[in-house]
């Protein structure tokens, strides 16, 4: 097969949030630069997409106050939002199986667990204001909180079952889709922290504010238009040629050569990629103890928001249903409704050994455990399966394992020779979230101007 070469100051590996920023950031700063895509579209997992006439987003999608790198970078290429419908009661399925309406963010249960779950928000959010999130392995008991489990912590700190469950859910289930033993108490400060507080993350209200018109994948559609044929899509980079003074990005079609390579994919792919020479042992190592979660993303789309009717928000928890989580995702302007589910780690692992109409049939029911039986018959289904997605594989961001975070973390952002590793899977604030994608991509996009003398524009 012919390779055609080109060569560039930067070439940047990934076209999601991450790397696009990078580029526009670079090119407004006179940078040549080439970006290499493996998918045939740009956007990584954000992804809007037609399924039976009914559009969906596929993979993120929120938009929440203190996301403030995303918000300028909206405001910027001038794509508008809209509020998601909350109005009237949220419902909760305790361990009874009785679903319970109720308003606030404290699910409603007995009166002591209840209680109890207010105590460990507040010693959480205490813990949680002590954390940098830009640098979580600096706390003084980092280690301590880095080699024990956030199950085995929590177990600590109450003998409240269905306290520890709810607490769990906010940080296990519904943000690193990994169960909660498999992943330590520091970890869990820094998704709170990236967010601002626990406190945060329980309100749903504030982290699932607003959506984007047409979708969040507007943000890289914009971005990449603006770029033009500096994105190169359906170009999977194989192998990675690197020194101190320059890289070669080499596809199946292309060799690009360039002064300084940024790789913006999740910390899970970095192995697809052959690096010559190897990356030296440590930062292999790095890479090793970092994973993808696992989540089904469920849309079930119906003639009319049904649930509306009866007074209720569409907002739905509880950490014994196999949809621990479900919104009203209807989509702006549309008369129809929309409900939006999460089923995640071993959960999902159950149902994604099922063929696909008793997985179907499953999470219906569990739907139809927070809204009725009207829920079992929607007019168009989907299921999100990242794990399947050939350049993805999971989702939503990658986390360490038990001591990973303070072992490796503070090497996670050094470059190897020309090369920067970024995406928001190593993000401080925003974390797993598109805007720590963009405030990684702007910093990233800095330090390489840096490296080859130039300036630019300081990041929000």
């Amino acid at each position: 097969m012919t390779t055609d070469t080109l060569t560039t100051d930067v070439v940047i590996i990934g076209a999601g949030a991450t790397g696009l920023t990078a580029a526009s950031d670079l090119v407004k700063a006179g940078v040549d630069v080439v970006v290499l895509e493996a998918r045939d579209r740009v956007g990584g997992r954000l992804w809007t997409n037609d399924i039976d006439g009914q559009m969906y987003e596929i993979g993120g999608q929120w938009v929440s106050p203190d996301q403030t790198a995303l918000i300028a970078t909206l405001d910027e290429l001038d794509l508008p939002t809209y509020s998601r419908f909350r109005d009237g009661d949220s419902v909760y399925v305790g361990r009874d199986g009785a679903a319970k309406r109720f308003t606030g963010d404290i699910f409603p249960a007995t009166p002591q667990t209840e209680s109890e779950i207010e105590r460990l928000i507040t010693v959480l959010d205490e813990l949680v204001g002590q954390i940098d999130p830009d640098a979580p392995w600096a706390h003084p008991q980092a280690h301590a909180l880095d080699h024990i489990s956030f199950k085995a912590w929590l177990a600590e700190q109450s003998d409240d079952e269905e306290a520890r469950d709810n607490i769990a859910l906010f940080i296990a289930d519904a943000m690193l889709t990994k169960p909660a033993h498999s992943f330590s108490t520091l970890q869990a400060l820094l998704m709170a922290a990236s967010a601002g507080s626990f406190s945060n993350l329980v309100d749903a209200d504030f982290i699932l504010d607003k959506r984007v018109v047409g979708g969040l994948q507007m943000v890289p559609l914009t971005l990449a238009e603006q770029l033009g044929d500096r994105v190169y899509l359906d170009e999977a980079v194989r192998t990675l040629e690197w020194s101190a003074s320059g890289v070669a990005a080499v596809t199946d079609t292309l060799r690009v050569e360039a002064k300084r390579a940024l790789v913006a994919v999740p910390p899970n792919l970095y192995g697809r990629i052959t690096y010559e020479p190897p990356l030296p042992r440590r930062r292999a190592q790095l890479h090793q103890h970092l994973s993808l979660g696992l989540v089904i993303k469920v849309h079930a789309t119906y003639d009319t928001p049904f649930w509306r009717e009866a007074g209720l928000s569409g907002t739905a928890f509880s950490p014994y249903q196999l949809v621990h989580e479900a919104y009203d995702n209807s989509n702006h302007g549309e008369s129809r409704g929309t409900l939006v589910g999460f089923v995640s780690d071993e959960k999902a692992d159950r149902l994604l050994a099922l063929e696909p109409d008793e997985r179907r049939r499953l999470i219906l029911e569990s739907l139809a455990s927070y809204y009725g039986d009207r829920a079992l018959d929607p007019a168009v289904y989907y299921e999100s399966d990242w794990a399947s997605e050939e350049w993805t594989q999971g989702a939503y961001a990658a986390s360490y394992d038990l001591g990973g975070l303070s072992r490796y973390g503070a090497d996670q952002n050094t470059p190897v020779g020309s090369i920067r590793f970024g995406s928001s899977d190593l993000a401080g604030l925003g974390y797993q979230h598109v805007d720590g994608a963009i405030r990684v991509g702007h910093r990233i996009g800095a330090e390489i101007l840096s490296d080859l003398g130039a300036s630019v524009v300081t990041a929000p």
